[in-house]
């Protein structure tokens, strides 16, 4: 079976020393991968080169078999994403954020969209103007929005960002949901814990680099929790 994403070598460096180097990541369908690393390690520079919003050094990325930098279009027309902050038009409320959104998606009704308001726990405030939201509740809207469109490759940067506890249990509620109907998630996360209770593959991102892929449930065969396979992976690559 064909993978959802690779990448092959994939590098971008910065002027300061930081970037991503070497990456190579292949994701199967009916994963919910997640990249672990503290702040600064690469996830986000990973998730920008992976969606075409930065052109590597060098190194390639294809979803569904496209090259995103060949065939952006193709590549990306069945991925959902949200890379560092969920945008939003703060003089609308959240169910005219939606509409403008779903004006890319002509199979998107107002039903729709109250589903996903509904799974994101914004339903009751649909009519309320987004400006007035909490980070909590952008982070919501923003994850609306990318499921609006049904997309089989969900790619998040740090979806927690900003969550309460419940809207925290509720997000990985809604992930797990997803994963069942059959859609494959790519998520960041310099949250330990929660990556542990959500993803069923882990990658290690640290300096600059992917340092290890493995099952969480083999990884938690073998050690006690995630974070002290994290400190073990990070020690034996000579990081710490």
């Amino acid at each position: 079976m064909q993978p959802v994403m690779e990448t092959a070598g994939l590098t971008k460096m910065y002027k300061n020393g930081r970037g991503i180097q070497d990456m190579n990541l292949t994701i199967h369908q009916g994963d919910i991968f997640g990249l672990l690393g503290p702040n600064g390690a690469g996830k986000t520079t990973a998730m920008k080169l992976i969606t075409g919003l930065l052109k590597p050094d060098r190194g390639e990325v294809s979803i569904f078999g496209a090259n995103v930098q060949e065939n952006m279009v193709q590549a990306m027309k069945h991925v959902g994403c949200i890379i560092e902050t969920a945008e939003s038009f703060p003089y609308l409320s959240a169910n005219d954020n939606m509409k403008q959104f779903a004006r890319y998606y002509p199979e998107v009704d107002q039903s729709r969209i109250d589903e996903c308001l509904e799974w994101t726990g914004l339903i009751k405030y649909k009519h309320e103007k987004a400006g007035k939201f909490s980070l909590g509740m952008k982070q919501r809207l923003g994850i609306a929005a990318a499921i609006l469109s049904r997309p089989k490759l969900l790619i998040l940067d740090e979806p927690l960002n900003g969550l309460d506890v419940e809207g925290m249990l509720a997000m990985r509620k809604l992930i797990k949901h997803l994963a069942e109907e059959g859609t494959t998630f790519l998520i960041s996360s310099h949250l330990i814990h929660d990556v542990e209770l959500t993803c069923n593959r882990i990658g290690v991102v640290y300096n600059g680099k992917l340092v290890h892929v493995e099952y969480t449930d083999t990884i938690l065969s073998d050690y006690s929790s995630l974070e002290n396979y994290f400190v073990s992976e990070v020690e034996r690559n000579g990081r710490i």
